[in-house]
């Protein structure tokens, strides 16, 4: 049985995710920003040991840091959940700018942060896997202006997931961005065209088979290979 920790796993896709993986019987270290962010309906998980909360900021080096020396075991799979829309306004015409780069730091540098600090412990794992929940908004091949915030903090993370991959490849270590799709969450809204059921699902069959061969690869919730 494999552990796989995921931020961001208090709403969304992240939950959805924890749940399909305890669900199987998979182990699950889960972060979320406070303690009041844990659903009660994690309790017999957590009661069980399947299930870890840890507590951490992705804007925050020092509190990721803190999080990692408290896990001991091996991380099979790593994934970067945790993320934000951005501000209001966010148009290349109008621009809130401190927004913006809040947005960078979620959404570009927080997924970096996590994977530094838990690289020891993908390293003690066999065949370990990053990966990071992008967007096909951030498609370079997609020459549309609206949310350029988010665009562009999801263009900028798979060209850091696509040099993680250069990076660990020598080390049997994949990393991959993946899409998935425009989902019913917070974020997505509810006239989205995919349920979070479905789409955790297919990122979890995904996660599954994904290989080194695949590493450095943008993929969407289905498993088909997107341009970046």
């Amino acid at each position: 049985m494999g552990t796989t920790l995921i931020t961001g796993m208090g709403r969304g896709i992240g939950r959805e995710l924890a749940r399909v993986l305890l669900h199987r019987g998979e182990r699950v270290i889960g972060t979320v920003r406070h303690e009041g962010s844990v659903s009660a309906e994690w309790a017999d998980f957590l009661a069980g040991g399947q299930l870890r909360m840890l507590f951490l900021d992705v804007r925050d080096e020092a509190s990721i840091r803190k999080a990692a020396t408290q896990v001991e075991e091996p991380v099979d799979v790593l994934v970067n959940n945790a993320g934000i829309i951005g501000p209001q306004p966010q148009s290349t015409l109008d621009m809130d700018f401190d927004g913006f780069l809040e947005t960078l730091n979620v959404n570009t540098l927080g997924p970096l942060r996590v994977a530094q600090a838990f690289l020891p412990h993908l390293r003690r794992a066999k065949a370990a896997k990053i990966v990071t929940i992008s967007s096909r908004m951030g498609s370079m091949s997609h020459a549309k202006s609206d949310r350029i915030a988010y665009r562009a903090s999801k263009a900028a993370v798979n060209k850091v997931m696509q040099g993680l991959a250069t990076d660990l490849r020598s080390e049997g270590i994949v990393a991959v961005s993946v899409h998935p799709g425009w989902v019913q969450t917070d974020m997505g809204g509810a006239g989205a065209d995919i349920s979070v059921q479905d789409s955790a699902a297919g990122l979890v069959a995904l996660i599954d088979r994904v290989a080194l061969e695949d590493s450095g690869g943008f993929f969407d919730w289905q498993g088909d290979r997107l341009p970046f």
